[in-house]
């Protein structure tokens, strides 16, 4: 009897021990299997002079051979308008052609605001750039917490209302095909534990992370990376992290051996910032990290 008793707490252990894995765990076990691509935010300042556009960013992430391509969506010419769908599939149909993968768009949202009709307004904007994320093709669509905790409020009263909006959005991109990417933007969301505090106040399954490693202030960014690694469904691969408040260039070697052993899967936009030639900074990034999965 008491054997018996024994399998079924055992038994129920496991089970339970099931929907305890990350989110991001996939199908292969052990095994991690990531594709390295493009966020357009590396190419903002000729993309807004006028230089280079959404199909000349594509092209060139092909030709570096990149995977994938996040196209934010301030690069769409009607941005916050939602662009035509003739635009749309032009878009798709070039990544197609080049045979990369849209991982997904985002939009600038603030869901600090404290007049809940003016929040129902940002997350009209995302429910809009969903739509455009699904025609796509689009796995993700990246959004914001907002900028900071509105004067007269505490985080806690803040964060309730934010998780709110992030569900209502999460839900209405479930029926899309499109899931939420909050990112951590050293706003609202600052540290690992403001991320899983937000995180564990949303509902809805259709969330997780856009794991931003170069927003985080503290000691060690990559020990915050891992308290939250688990949520991520997508990433801003960025060439500096700041170590003890220093600005400090990202230990690819380190990143790379910690997403393999947390068995991320999915895919790895990177983003570079700053000054200097934006095709070659791109480029070295991405073979930085290529090398690192080869090894």
């Amino acid at each position: 009897m008491r054997t018996s008793i024994l399998t079924l707490i055992l038994v129920a252990l496991f089970a339970t021990a099931g929907f305890s894995q990350p989110a991001n765990k996939g199908s292969l076990g052990d095994k991690s299997r990531v594709k390295i691509g493009l966020n357009l935010f590396s190419f903002d300042v000729p993309i807004k002079a006028k230089q280079m556009d959404i199909l000349d960013a594509i092209k060139y992430a092909a030709s570096i051979d990149m995977e994938c391509i996040d196209i934010t969506g301030y690069y769409f010419p009607t941005y916050p308008e939602v662009p035509s769908d003739e635009y749309i599939y032009e878009v798709k149909r070039t990544a197609f052609r080049n045979t990369l993968d849209i991982a997904g768009t985002g939009v600038r949202n603030d869901f600090t605001k404290v007049d809940k009709a003016e929040r129902q307004k940002e997350i009209q904007l995302v429910k809009d750039w969903i739509i455009v994320g699904e025609k796509l093709g689009a796995s993700t669509i990246r959004i914001f917490s907002g900028p900071e905790v509105p004067k007269g409020y505490t985080w806690d009263e803040t964060a309730k209302w934010i998780a709110e909006a992030v569900d209502e959005c999460a839900e209405f991109g479930k029926q899309h095909g499109v899931m939420i990417g909050l990112q951590n933007h050293d706003d609202f969301l600052k540290t690992s534990d403001d991320v899983n505090k937000i995180l564990s106040l949303c509902k809805s399954d259709n969330v997780g992370l856009m794991l931003d490693i170069g927003c985080f202030r503290t000691t060690d960014p990559y020990v915050e990376i891992e308290k939250v690694i688990h949520h991520a469904i997508t990433w801003q691969i960025k060439e500096t992290v700041f170590v003890n408040q220093v600005e400090t260039p990202t230990d690819v070697k380190r990143l790379m051996a910690l997403i393999q052993r947390k068995n991320y899967n999915g895919y790895l936009p990177i983003e570079t910032l700053g000054k200097g030639n934006e095709k070659e900074r791109v480029k070295t990034l991405f073979t930085a990290l290529k090398n690192e999965i080869k090894n």
